[in-house]
């Protein structure tokens, strides 16, 4: 490495250019900031970006809510494919739809990871006020003086960059969030899930057509493993098999073409014809890992804050670790809006060397902290029982009955019975709440389902009550309107 080391000074560094990042660094220059963008990676829009890790992304009101606030809705809405529910493919190829939401009014989107980032990139560097570093890996951070040293791994060069504030958005495998859990106090636990996944893929039909129903998420559920496939703008499916990395049906016996085959037409038959390269991309593709990650604190002293899966990396089970990073940013925002009403604007925030200014800085993030990090528990456990849920249970008969029971509870009582589901997907309350009215949702819906075979038999009158006295008390004190609006 050179011993050439370049120094800047800035307003705000956010390390990391994926989701999160530059739609905070969006959101922060429409504020006023002056952002730089640091990213180990390079410009996506340059370079083709290797296959295999993008899993596509379902984005739904809270992401949604996000992108509005950055003023890129407009901009994304033509890349997004709706899916409306759940279809699930038996070993026989027999097929089970299940809704997501009340009517077709709620349902989630299909969106590229890379197309969206590259939007959210463009769209921020039109601002005037954002600058993005590609190719530059941090390499240390120096909390007492704020610097966070990167390498330029285009010149080979060392930079320094001492940073007002530091806002760590670079992924799961954090460097901001380890130099932070360096110091004293602060703790972090990185739990592995003992699956991996491999990305495949469904090509469009003749003349850009969906080859198997393109409003669906789809999902082969085998009980201890499954495969998904979304829908893609193009006609095509990026298809994702979630598999352990050992044991009798696991990644380490696949190991040639021919127990590829045996694996894929025993377990998911009905997909291999709509993968003509099925074999020859299992082996190209890398095998992806998944973990949960905790910490606490998320801040040092008002200088430095995670954000996003650096904060909070969750397994993608129910499709919300966008959806959580990009409601961080609104709730971000909000907690900006707040100090402008105090009189603490931009210029304040930024030009002020005052000690009393680093302390509004240290309680605006703690006050984000505080907002986010129970809700972040909440949809990081919530997302590890929906796994459970997709791989197995959307195959076994009372959970079926026990869900088309709830789809007829929310069209009955309406903005009274919401599920977990629609609270999570639909609304924009808190997850802990949701995680909480899912506990409630569960044991109303079973003791409905008590000798019940017919869900169009269910006792309304038994399930109204039992709504009343359980589940209207605690979503009465939702801060955020409980009748959902759809995800459009």
């Amino acid at each position: 490495m050179s011993t050439e080391i370049e120094v800047k000074e800035v307003e705000i560094a956010v390390v990391g250019a994926g989701l999160v990042g530059s739609l905070l660094a969006m959101l922060l220059a429409r504020k006023g900031f002056r952002v730089e963008v640091f990213e180990r990676r390079p410009d996506m829009r340059k370079e083709k970006i290797a296959a295999g890790r993008s899993i596509n992304l379902n984005i739904s009101c809270r992401g949604l809510k996000g992108l509005e606030r950055a003023g890129v809705l407009d901009d994304v809405m033509p890349e997004l494919v709706p899916m409306k529910g759940r279809m699930m493919h038996s070993r026989d190829g027999e097929l089970t739809y299940q809704p997501y939401g009340k009517d077709d009014s709620e349902y989630g989107n299909s969106v590229s990871r890379a197309g969206l980032n590259k939007i959210l990139v463009a769209r921020a560097e039109e601002t005037g006020r954002v600058n993005f570093h590609f190719n530059h890996r941090a390499s240390d951070v120096d909390h007492e003086e704020n610097i966070v040293t990167f390498i330029d791994e285009s010149t080979d060069k060392a930079v320094k960059v001492k940073a007002r504030r530091i806002i760590g958005t670079d992924g799961g495998g954090s460097a901001i969030r380890k130099s932070m859990m360096e110091l004293n106090g602060y703790q972090c636990s990185t739990a592995p899930l003992e699956y991996g996944y491999k990305e495949l893929a469904i090509p469009p039909g003749p003349g850009g057509s969906f080859l198997i129903d393109k409003e669906a998420l789809h999902i082969w559920p085998r009980g201890e493993f499954m495969q998904i496939a979304l829908p893609n703008f193009d006609g095509s499916f990026t298809v994702t098999l979630f598999l352990p990395f050992k044991g009798e049906k696991s990644f380490e016996k696949l190991t040639d073409e021919k127990s590829v085959l045996e694996f894929f037409n025993t377990e998911f038959g009905d997909s291999v014809p709509l993968m003509p390269d099925l074999v020859e991309t299992f082996f190209e593709n890398p095998t992806g890992h998944m973990e949960t990650v905790r910490c606490h604190p998320w801040q040092v002293g008002g200088k430095a804050l995670l954000m996003g899966d650096a904060a909070h990396a969750i397994v993608p089970f129910f499709g919300q670790g966008m959806n959580c990073g990009f409601e961080d940013v609104s709730v971000f925002d909000d907690c900006l809006n707040q100090l402008a009403d105090k009189g603490y604007g931009v210029d304040e925030l930024v030009k002020s060397k005052e000690s009393k200014i680093e302390l509004i800085w240290y309680k605006f993030f703690e006050r984000f902290v505080q907002e986010r990090k129970a809700n972040a528990d909440a949809i990081a456990d919530m997302a590890l029982d929906n796994f459970i849920e997709m791989r197995d249970k959307v195959a076994d008969p009372r959970f079926l009955l026990a869900k088309k029971v709830e789809k007829l509870l929310e069209k009955r009582f309406p903005g009274k019975y919401v599920s977990r589901y629609s609270l999570v997907t639909f609304t924009n309350i808190p997850y802990k709440m949701a995680q909480d009215a899912g506990v409630v949702c569960e044991g109303i819906i079973d003791d409905l389902l008590e000798n019940l075979d017919d869900a169009e038999k269910v006792d309304f009158a038994r399930a109204e009550k039992l709504i009343d006295e359980r589940l209207a008390p605690l979503l009465a004190r939702s801060p955020e309107p409980v009748l959902t609006s759809g995800s459009n």
